[in-house]
């Protein structure tokens, strides 16, 4: 299935782009993911934290993803 990724902040540095597309298996968690994408584009891991939104709610690692999901990934950020 197809999942579309927003990325910002560092995220979107790492990535490359604003947005990204994933196919994966059916039944995928959000851990399932998060492995995913550290496989992908391995500077992820190196975050400070990396929380990942599900359709627009901060999403647990065992909430399972559907086609189309739209997913964000929310690095840290800091300001002053």
């Amino acid at each position: 299935m197809k999942i579309r990724i927003l990325t910002f902040g560092i995220a979107q540095d790492i990535t490359g782009a604003a947005q990204v597309e994933l196919v994966v298996p059916e039944a995928h968690s959000v851990a399932d993911l998060r492995h995913s994408l550290y496989e992908q584009y391995p500077a992820l891991q190196r975050l400070s934290s990396l929380l990942i939104a599900v359709n627009a709610h901060y999403s647990a690692d065992e909430r399972l993803l559907q086609e189309n999901d739209e997913v964000a990934l929310i690095p840290p950020v800091s300001g002053g």
